[in-house]
Order: structure tokens, then sequence, then C-alpha cells
């Protein structure tokens, strides 16, 4: 395996190359991303959805959701959370801000695309009527809980999302092989659904299906019958009350707790 001090230094050229790439290429392997984590979102709340221990609901679906940045680093694709290590080639002067923020703005737009295909996908294909329309009714509820979070709840939640979803990327880069990447990235991928953290781009998925359930006749009528105010549940608060503070917490936890931290330890003292 390589170790920590390999991946600082092998991150510097893959963080140059993908700052290089052209915006076409990196706008559509931020679509395939942003669908591969909206496919494991779909995954964990099918799972989960019937499970009435609401614990073992979330370690059901905390166990599914790994597959999507096995996906992601394995398939090859565009992720704007694992891309806020690109500070690291930052630092280094290979790469500008404004190449960065290029990168990073690009990437999460195609990511917002994915995430909402996915959701068309499952909404006109009608999946959220497995299990007597309960999946839709888990996927209202989650879409709801994430739109009434403060704006601090969700900033720090989505803090210590991106610190493990970029720890889960620098273990996947340690390894050598297919098998050792997936076994790397699983558990603190599992971890971060587990204690329930805010990851913008499956936010991007999880709260739209929830609101393009929210306009099936059915499934509202489900979704009412379980108890749910739907009051938050708008397009709005998806963007402002969600979006905005877990993308910027993310940028946290990824950027300046991972990347910075790394590049400090393992690249800018050996110099």
């Amino acid at each position: 395996m390589n170790s920590p001090a390999e991946v600082a230094k092998n991150y510097i050229s893959i963080g140059k190359n993908k700052v290089a790439m052209p915006v076409s290429k990196m706008l559509l392997l931020a679509v395939l991303a942003g669908m591969y984590i909206g496919l494991a979102g779909v995954g964990a709340s099918t799972v989960s959805a019937t499970v009435a221990n609401p614990s073992l609901a979330k370690f059901a679906g905390a166990c599914v959701f790994p597959a999507g940045l096995a996906m992601v680093l394995v398939a090859g694709s565009e992720l704007f959370t694992g891309n806020c290590l690109i500070v690291i080639p930052l630092m280094e002067k290979q790469v500008g801000w404004g190449g960065m923020l290029k990168n990073w703005i690009v990437v999460w737009l195609g990511n917002l695309a994915g995430g909402i295909l996915v959701s068309l996908i499952c909404y006109w294909g009608h999946q959220g009527s497995l299990f007597g329309n309960a999946v839709a009714v888990a996927n209202i509820s989650a879409a709801l809980g994430k739109c009434s979070l403060s704006f601090g709840d969700a900033f720090f939640r989505g803090v210590g999302c991106n610190f493990l979803v970029c720890v889960a990327v620098w273990m996947a880069f340690a390894a050598k092989d297919v098998v050792g990447k997936i076994t790397g990235l699983y558990l603190p991928i599992m971890l971060f659904v587990l204690v329930g953290f805010e990851h913008s781009v499956a936010n991007m998925y999880y709260i739209s299906i929830g609101l393009l359930a929210k306009g099936n006749a059915a499934y509202l009528a489900a979704a009412q019958a379980a108890g749910l105010d739907l009051t938050n549940l708008t397009w709005g608060n998806m963007f402002l009350r969600n979006l905005l503070p877990v993308t910027l917490g993310n940028i946290v936890g990824g950027s300046i707790l991972v990347g910075l931290v790394y590049w400090y330890v393992y690249v800018r003292e050996q110099k």
C-alpha cells in the first residue's frame, strides 16, 4: 500500500490533472458522480424503509451507501466533496485559486444535475411505491428533516461528513488494487451515514426525490397519514437551509481538516 506521505505527494499530480481537465469532460464526469451517489441513496433508502427501529434502519442504510463512493473512485468520476482535497496542489502552487474554484463550481453543478436525474428516473419509474409507498414516505421524511435543520446544525454536520469522506478517499488512494480501495473507503463512509452527518452531493438526491414525491398525490397522502408536516419541504429550503450550509461545511471538513493538515504534515515539512 501507499503510505500517507506517498498519498499526499501523489495527490499533487492527481489534483493538478483534475483542474486541467476540459470543462466538458469535467461536467460529464461530475454528472456521473452525482448519479453514483444518488443511486447509493436510492439503495440506502430502500433497504431501510420498512425497518421499524430507527437505529437499525440507519445502520442498514449506512451499510449500503458506501457503494456510491466505490463507484466514484473505481469507475472514475468527479465528486465535489472529494475534490476539496485539491487544496493540496493549491498549497504547492501547482494550481491556482481560479482553477480550483472553477473545478469546484463545475463539479458541484454536475453533481447536482446527476442527483436530480436519478431522482427523476426513480420518480417516473414509481420506485417510491415499493412496500406500499413506504419508500416514498421515507424519502419525503428524510428530505423534510434535511430542510428543517438550522444553518449551524447543517454546517457542522457538513464539516463532520466531509472530514470522513476525505479520509475515506485518502484510504482508498493508499490501496493499489480494487478490493483494497473498496475496503479502505467503506468504514468511514458507513460511519458518516450512521451518525447522521450531511453530504451535499447525497442531499442533492435525497431532497430532490422528496420534493418530487411530495407532488404525487398517493405519496403525499401516505406522508400526511404518517403525520408529516411538509411546510419546510420546499425547493428554496433545499438550497438555502441545506445545500448552502452543508456545502460550506463540506469545504471546511475536507479542505482544512484533511487537505491542509496532511499537506502540512507530509508535504510542507519534508521540503
